[in-house]
């Protein structure tokens, strides 16, 4: 069970992230989208999609750095370990609560909205179930585990498991004594890989990140001063303002 778990689950988990991303940018390019549904609700959209967004780009940096940094960079760094936890403890728990919360409005939006959900579909249904259990999974481990039971160090368990899961050599004893809580909360989240590409998820990976490079648009006045000085083609007048 432990090598189902702990090694062929993980790998499974990865190989449908880049198979399914794969196929529906080939197959599915058009499907590749968020449907938004603005035009029939805004003004709780307006509140509840960057509350969501943001706390959980906090929550997957807060996991980032606590998963693929060594235990031992923080402490050369200067970084205590009673820090590290408290700033864990604190960072995780706001960010989660935003992006629970964030998701708990988004989903009383649809509900509440006709329009909006008469175009949910069950995999949305399935989407929002996996991705606000493994928030509050997340919640859990971080309030309860590392605050009211802990700090329990997740950096020398559950972090270089999931570090060797890329080095091609995971260890599932490293897994085998951590709290049920974490178990649950790490077997969601490769649940939620496995299925990422085949939901409304996908739209991450398309986020418009060229738009902070892209060039200036130039814009020209209309009073005139801005127009081409060569003759205009034979049969069109340019147009002039009144």
């Amino acid at each position: 069970m432990n090598l189902l778990l702990w090694v062929a689950l993980p790998y499974v988990a990865v190989a449908s992230l880049i198979a399914g991303t794969v196929w529906r940018y080939r197959y599915d390019r058009f499907g590749w989208t968020t449907r938004s549904s603005e035009l029939y609700e805004r003004r709780l959209l307006r509140v509840a999609s960057p509350l969501f967004h943001y706390g959980l780009i906090f929550v997957i940096l807060g996991h980032v750095i606590g998963l693929l940094i060594p235990e031992g960079w923080t402490k050369a760094a200067g970084v205590s370990e009673s820090a590290y936890h408290a700033g864990s403890l604190i960072g995780g728990t706001v960010a989660g609560v935003a992006a629970a919360a964030g998701l708990a409005m988004l989903i009383y939006r649809r509900r509440a909205t006709g329009p909006v959900f008469s175009a949910t579909t069950r995999n949305d249904k399935l989407m929002y179930l996996l991705l606000g259990g493994s928030l509050l999974l997340g919640l859990a481990v971080t309030v309860v585990e590392n605050g009211l039971l802990g700090p329990y160090d997740y950096r020398r368990t559950v972090a270089p498991w999931f570090r060797d899961i890329f080095l091609l050599r995971p260890d599932p004893d490293l897994m085998t004594g951590i709290p049920v809580l974490y178990k649950l909360h790490v077997l969601l989240g490769l649940v939620l890989t496995a299925l990422f590409p085949f939901t409304r998820l996908i739209h991450a990976f398309a986020a418009p990140w060229r738009y902070a490079f892209r060039p200036y648009i130039v814009y020209r006045s209309r009073d005139g001063a801005g127009l081409a000085t060569r003759d205009p083609a034979r049969g069109w007048e340019p147009l002039t303002r009144r």
